[in-house]
């Protein structure tokens, strides 16, 4: 990702199975093609004839299964894992899911990936009926609902539950006798399903995963649906009719790998097209285009194509580093910078260098790349980066959750040049991304949240209302 140093953090990855032998070992070559979206930890709960065990804990996939006799212990034709990157709720392993939930009258598995808006009210809603939390995770609060609800089948449990959680959820549950899909009013959240050629099904954050697992796509799980999979079959339902188009833009710009469709665009394309533009938009004379490994190397090659100007390999990552981004101080994430990146001396000395980038979060990683190239003899290093600037936190499943960590919320445009050392710098418009981007949803949100841009969020923000607004008061005071 680009490079994968800066501190936006990708939500989380989910993959569940119906109907394969080997439903755990499908499941971990699933998670592993998501695990850009969490490394913090991993786990995977199987089903077996109706009996549903599981396994969890902190770490990267590998560490967490490092044991092949982990897999192995996790029979059944069905499994659902999810790989983490905490939103809500901190690193200790009762945080790590899918969370398995053992009842006298059955099991359920449950996997969620994004954040909720209304979580702490209604967490404190449940505590003062009694409800006893297991971990502080968002997560666990839908179970509570379902338990609590008077509905008579789960589904309708399950719906009931979904209309009162706020925020960007997409949900994967494994009860005994089924698996199912779920996902907000506003689909923030990507989620794919997928049929492989023995008819078993797969549901993914992503489709690059279902390719992984040789999963032929059929779908997007839509804006207020629920998916029930079964050994029938699937039936789609709705728990909501009140639905709007709002994806996260940040999937397209940032977290989705190249190789995955989102609502049927390709992010590789889509990211090209904002590079294409950006050069309309934003052009210098330089003699080379050099993108930042990896997300953002689409997003150069278009700038380059657009602009004539050579596309050079002027960057290059260190591909056996840990992302940097999870060391918890900001100095250990600019020495991952170090690590992680070198300029290339024999290309970009004595050269005039456009830098293209995917975003600037904090500008300490972007001002240490312009330095890296400087060091190494750039003459010149114009930035150019392929999105809007970020001003405005996400309240659904980035943990950017305040204006101050921002640089585009404090700082003017020139500022931010000037604090990052480069020659020139250039955004792409608003106008510029929803173009790039391409999708053919009705205004207002063009079927995207460009609330990160423009504050402009699809939906109330509920407990975190009071805070925000504090926020940009406090900036006014400024």
């Amino acid at each position: 990702m680009s490079y994968e140093v800066k501190s936006l953090n990708e939500e989380c990855g989910i993959f569940g199975v119906w109907g394969h032998p080997d439903a755990s070992r499908l499941t971990y070559f699933g998670l592993h093609s998501l695990q850009h979206r969490g490394q913090e930890g991993a786990g995977i709960v199987s089903n077996d004839n109706g009996k549903l065990n599981g396994h969890r804990d902190l770490g990267l996939l590998s560490e967490v299964f490092k044991e092949d006799r982990i897999i192995e212990e996790l029979k059944g034709a069905a499994a659902v894992g999810h790989v983490r990157y905490a939103t809500a709720g901190n690193g200790s392993v009762d945080n790590i899911q899918p969370f398995l939930f053992k009842f006298y009258d059955g099991s359920v598995g449950l996997a969620h990936n994004g954040n909720l808006t209304n979580a702490k009210s209604l967490r404190k809603s449940l505590e003062k009926d009694g409800a006893i939390f297991h971990s502080n995770s968002d997560t666990e609060i839908l179970m509570h609902l379902i338990r609590r609800s008077k509905q008579t089948t789960f589904i309708e449990q399950l719906k009931e539950s979904l209309r009162q959680v706020k925020g960007g959820f997409a949900y994967l549950l494994m009860t005994e006798t089924a698996m199912i899909a779920a996902l907000d009013p506003n689909a923030f959240r990507p989620l794919a399903l997928g049929k492989m050629k023995n008819g078993a099904y797969v549901v993914a954050s992503e489709t690059c995963a279902l390719e992984v697992s040789g999963a032929a796509f059929i779908r997007d799980v839509e804006p207020g649906e629920v998916i029930i999979i079964d050994d029938q079959g699937y039936r789609i339902e709705k728990y909501t009719e009140d639905t709007q188009h709002a994806i996260c833009s940040m999937e397209f710009i940032y977290f989705a790998r190249p190789d995955s469709n989102i609502a049927g665009v390709n992010v590789h394309t889509a990211r090209k097209n904002m590079g294409k533009i950006l050069a309309e938009e934003a052009p210098v004379e330089a003699d080379m285009v050099v993108g930042v490994p990896n997300s953002s190397l689409s997003a150069a090659s278009g700038y380059a194509e657009a602009s004539g100007i050579p596309y050079e390999m002027g960057l290059v990552k260190n591909q056996y580093i840990a992302r940097t981004f999870i060391q918890p101080t900001q100095e250990l994430r600019e020495q991952g910078v170090r690590m992680k990146l070198s300029a290339v001396r024999g290309v970009v000395e004595g050269k005039r260098v456009i830098m293209v980038d995917d975003s600037i979060v904090r500008g300490t990683t972007s001002r240490r790349i312009v330095q890296l190239l400087k060091e190494a003899g750039a003459k010149e290093v114009h930035v150019r980066i392929a999105s809007p600037p970020l001003k405005y936190p996400c309240f659904y499943g980035i943990d950017i959750q305040t204006r101050k960590e921002l640089i585009a919320a404090n700082h003017s445009i020139e500022e931010i040049q000037e604090l990052i050392t480069a020659d020139s710098l250039s955004f792409l418009s608003e106008e510029g991304l929803i173009n790039a981007i391409g999708l053919n949803y009705d205004a207002p949100y063009t079927g995207l949240c460009m609330a990160y841009f423009n504050g402009d969020y699809p939906t109330p923000l509920y407990d975190y209302e009071e805070t925000y607004l504090a926020s940009l008061e406090t900036e006014n005071e400024r």
